[in-house]
């Protein structure tokens, strides 16, 4: 997605020629196909614009993109009781070093992070955090 800015500036006009509140802000191709993010839901008209959109680019594969879909649901997750210190080291536990773990992990496979991880000492004597 070379020119992913003249994309989304693309998008954004025709979804506000339809009036639409809905604006896309991140564009990006994975390995997965192509993900597109927007500021609401959006609805499936408006998916329907961004689709046409794509599939008139030239620079762009049409295996990748395989469906629109809505996002099904939102959860989060809140992790407890984590040790703030790394194990064997001084370095405290960041939200890029969580982030990778989640990643890691068998279970979020088909998990995509809304924001990064927020890491929140449980107090300043406490060598615990909350995730």
């Amino acid at each position: 997605m070379v020119q992913s800015n003249m994309h989304i500036t693309n998008i954004n006009r025709l979804l506000k020629g339809v009036k639409s509140k809905i604006l896309a802000d991140y564009i990006c191709s994975d390995n997965k196909g192509i993900v597109v993010m927007t500021n609401k839901v959006t609805t499936s008209s408006n998916l329907n614009i961004v689709e046409k959109y794509m599939k008139e680019l030239n620079d762009i594969n049409l295996n990748d993109i395989i469906s629109t879909k809505l996002s099904q649901s939102k959860s989060y997750l809140k992790i407890l009781d984590i040790s703030y210190f790394i194990d064997n080291t001084n370095l405290s536990v960041i939200s890029d070093i969580i982030e990778r773990v989640i990643k890691s992990t068998q279970i979020f496979n088909n998990i995509v992070l809304a924001s990064c991880p927020q890491v929140i000492k449980i107090s300043s004597k406490s060598n615990i955090i909350i995730v």
